[in-house]
């Protein structure tokens, strides 16, 4: 065991409070702190104490005094002491355990399988691509990019999403109507903060954006979705926004109809109101080329919010927003006079990956893969559980599994007996939302995210899938 030394200050001082003064017997004294200080644990077994001439000069007691109190407590066998080796704690003397000890909550079990939808697997990321971006970028950089960072964003990305959102999404802006910001949630707050509500929001979303809206006053009404998305009709002039997910609507799957396109753009124009664009899995379409932006089609009512989480990771915490011009001021001053959010350095590699082609060659690969475990997730359904119906699965990094009304909560209960984690549908309707939802015929479903396992843990989990489903 190594060897502790432990003075006599930290043994009788403030953690030990006692009281040396008086008529009372020292040496009673003493021997009852130095056992306690064992008992307690703040001496733990072998811990070799100071000389008893050492602690007899800090306390002011004699020496003799202390030497018999050693003495004593050896014979008590709290103590042990060696010729050579000095006083130390008994090993034998251990803390009492107390009788009953308080219970401490079982922490729930973390599931085996994980198919909850949202993020890319991690092992995915492009490490040895991100490095070398990461290398020419700081080498090459200007001296103002660590300095103070400029709330607008540094401009040598700003100037490559211009030119890849244009090219890949079909957006329309240039360098100066891009605002970066750490995610599409941060984009959310700062536009809540400068367009005020309330808004429109789609019956079935992810309920942290509205409760961050809701957190920044922004209250939210539902409008319908159905299989060409939101149904726009349902806007009024009293909605300030709408938030919505054209390319690929969020959860259910589907992007929003042509004719709905051109319908929410045409609220915009006649009443003002602005659209959000969540364009959170954009690139990522299989059977056919993604469709473009809606921001395409009307730059001064459209705002598109993107962000590097589905493509790359998370982690980075660099996303954008493409605005309309008269809104770029204002959501600029509600981010503050610097920087504060997302790394420059960062901003600089994702700069130098978008313009190597190495983003576009990440995106080409991780299509690939996403095609091939959504192809994997149908196949399995068809040959296990033909009775279920997958939808959305054209786009994105998740699909719905239809099940029959009533069953989803059964199902979702089931799945966690397996060790599977994922969600039901109900999870992202809008509160809002559920009357009309048992007046139409409430949907049930899963939503399951194909793109978070690890490779090898794939099959697996789409095992537990299937075991989890009811049975045809």
């Amino acid at each position: 065991m190594a060897e502790s030394w432990v003075n006599s200050a930290e043994i009788l001082g403030s953690d030990l409070p006692l009281e040396l003064s008086g008529t009372g017997n020292r040496r009673a004294v003493l021997m009852g702190a130095l056992r306690e200080a064992v008992r307690s644990g703040r001496l733990p077994p072998g811990t070799r104490l100071p000389p008893y001439r050492s602690l007899a000069a800090d306390l002011g007691l004699a020496r003799n005094t202390v030497a018999d109190a050693y003495a004593e407590l050896v014979a008590e066998g709290w103590l042990a002491a060696r010729q050579g080796s000095g006083t130390r704690v008994a090993e034998r003397a251990a803390p009492v355990t107390p009788a009953h000890r308080p219970r401490t909550p079982r922490r729930p079990s973390r599931p085996v399988h994980d198919l909850v939808q949202g993020q890319p697997d991690p092992a995915a990321f492009p490490r040895t691509a991100w490095l070398a971006s990461a290398r020419r970028a700081l080498a090459t950089a200007p001296n103002d990019a660590f300095g103070p960072g400029d709330p607008h964003g540094r401009p040598e990305l700003r100037r490559a999403l211009a030119g890849y959102l244009a090219r890949v999404r079909g957006v329309r802006a240039t360098p100066e109507r891009i605002v970066l910001c750490s995610g599409a949630a941060h984009g959310l707050r700062l536009l809540a903060e400068v367009v005020g509500g309330p808004w429109a929001a789609e019956a079935y979303g992810l309920p942290f954006h509205r409760g961050l809206l809701a957190s920044h006053s922004v209250g939210t009404r539902p409008v319908g979705v159905d299989r060409d998305g939101a149904r726009v009709d349902g806007l009024t002039r009293r909605d300030r926004a709408v938030l919505l997910t054209p390319a690929h609507q969020f959860p259910t799957g589907g992007p929003l109809h042509p004719a709905r396109r051109a319908a929410v753009v045409d609220w915009a124009r006649s009443t003002g109101g602005l659209v959000v664009e969540d364009d959170y899995d954009g690139e990522f379409r299989y059977d056919r080329q993604p469709v473009g932006a809606v921001q395409g089609l009307d730059p001064e009512h459209v705002v598109l919010l993107g962000s590097v989480s589905k493509s790359l990771s998370p982690a980075l915490r660099i996303g954008w927003m493409v605005l309309p011009e008269r809104l770029v001021a204002p959501v600029v001053a509600a981010k503050g006079e610097r920087e504060q959010f997302s790394s420059a350095t960062d901003q600089l590699t994702l700069a130098d990956f978008v313009d190597s082609g190495a983003y576009d060659r990440h995106v080409r690969r991780m299509r690939q893969r996403h095609r091939r475990r959504r192809d994997q997730l149908v196949a399995a359904l068809e040959q296990r559980a033909p009775h279920v119906r997958v939808t959305g699965i054209a786009a994105g990094l998740h699909a719905v599994v239809e099940l029959p009304p009533g069953t989803e909560r059964s199902v979702v209960r089931a799945a966690a007996w397996q060790g599977l984690a994922v969600e039901g549908l109900a999870d992202y309707r809008h509160p809002g939302a559920d009357q009309a939802a048992q007046a139409e015929g409430e949907r049930d479903g899963l939503v399951v995210g194909y793109a978070t396992p690890a490779e090898h843990a794939y099959p697996e989990a789409l095992e537990a899938l299937c075991r989890a489903l009811p049975p045809g």
